[in-house]
């Protein structure tokens, strides 16, 4: 009985040995409709888990690295795209030895997109709006030219401005311009200063302008919040403005005056782009500042995407998800395009304020302005500032003029 078992059971190992080796081989699967790229059959083999041979895909595709023993060898003896992949979204397990911010971040491909949209739209639009702003301006100047003070002068003037008020200014127009020339300097110098000066020179120039921008921008910072609180009470908009606007201000016809407080609808535009644009310009500067420590775009992004706002307007579901390095990228972006934006009003400002109007600049000089020039242009301010001086606290007439 017992070698009958045996005999059985040696009789059925030799059979299967035998059937195995009379079976045919698995087919390798057919490649040919996707080029040499795997088929549902070799993603599904690997969901299921089970092992895939992935050699065609190097040895397809070039990317097998060098045998141990050849020149490039080092490179280790394995090329897995998952690895990359993992790495270009950072999924990956990375352990490094610097504790930098986002020192872990070894591959962040929208670089390339910054690198180019910089490049390109961001320097040409923004060139392009400043060399117009000027362009017109020179344009209206032709035109229209100074715009004089119609009625005869007085001699008598009415302080305008009080020394903290022309010191908040001047710090903000004076360190507004030097950020200003320094920031067009680092955007514009790879394109058009390097082959004037030359690398070397343009190199401690660009090091020079970075350091004054990065310490003029505390400068700016502290004078948009000295001027935002003392002159936004004088700048809510009222129905005086649209009478203004109506009028073009007065500035396109001669011996149109349109009456005003003491700042116009036109002012009261320059103020709030000022306070609205250079607190915006202030906060992704200290993201610049700061690299790494200020992120503000995806949770931003997120809230838009809330609103559906971007989606009406054609956008699309904005990022929520970013590297550190694309938080920066888009935080320089959006600052340099703020920038540019307030610089072409900065530009119709000191124009205004200078060649464009007669009178204008004293406002921000001594801070007294001739009687009738008040008159022509801030109308209703002038009868409240005689009002208050005729009444028996309010200390007097106008100054006479010297």
């Amino acid at each position: 009985m017992l070698r009958s078992l045996l005999a059985l059971i040696v009789t059925l190992t030799m059979a299967s040995g035998a059937f195995a080796q009379d079976a045919p081989a698995a087919a390798e699967p057919d490649r040919a409709a996707t080029g040499g790229a795997p088929t549902l059959e070799d993603i599904l083999a690997r969901q299921r888990g089970e092992d895939v041979d992935f050699s065609y895909r190097l040895d397809s595709s070039g990317t097998a690295s060098a045998g141990i023993s050849e020149q490039l060898g080092t490179l280790g003896g394995a090329s897995d795209s998952d690895v990359y992949l993992a790495l270009r979204y950072g999924t990956a397990d990375v352990t490094v030895s610097s504790r930098a911010p986002a020192a872990g971040v070894l591959i962040q491909d929208r670089g390339m997109w910054w690198y180019q949209f910089r490049e390109g739209p961001l320097l040409t639009y923004g060139g392009w709006l400043l060399l117009g702003t000027l362009g017109l301006l020179a344009l209206f100047y032709l035109i229209r030219g100074k715009i004089r003070i119609d009625g005869e002068r007085t001699g008598r003037t009415i302080e305008r401005f009080d020394a903290l008020e022309r010191f908040s200014h001047w710090l903000l127009a004076g360190s507004f311009i030097v950020l200003g020339i320094t920031g067009l300097i680092s955007l514009f110098g790879r394109l058009y200063i390097i082959p004037i000066v030359g690398r070397d020179s343009f190199s401690t120039v660009a090091l020079a302008s970075k350091w004054v921008h990065n310490n003029i921008s505390w400068a700016f910072m502290l004078a948009v919040v000295m001027v935002t609180l003392l002159w936004i009470r004088h700048n809510i908009p009222n129905k005086t403005d649209l009478v203004w606007l109506s009028k073009g201000g007065g500035i396109f016809k001669k011996g149109v005056h349109p009456p005003a407080k003491k700042f116009n609808a036109g002012q009261k535009v320059i103020f709030w782009s000022v306070v609205l644009l250079g607190g915006s310009i202030s906060v992704s500067g200290l993201s610049l500042l700061f690299p790494f420590e200020l992120p503000m775009f995806a949770a931003t992004f997120e809230k838009l995407n809330a609103t559906g706002i971007p989606q009406m307007i054609g956008l699309g579901v904005l990022p929520e998800q970013m590297a550190p390095h694309e938080e920066m990228q888009y935080a320089q972006l959006w600052h340099s395009i703020v920038a540019f934006i307030m610089m072409a009003i900065i530009i119709a400002h000191i124009y205004i304020g200078s060649v464009g109007m007669e009178g204008a600049y004293d406002a921000m000089g001594s801070g007294q302005v001739e009687e009738q020039w008040a008159k022509e242009h801030h109308s209703l301010w002038v009868e409240e500032v005689q009002a208050k001086q005729a009444s028996p606290k309010g200390g007097g007439a106008a100054t006479p003029a010297e």
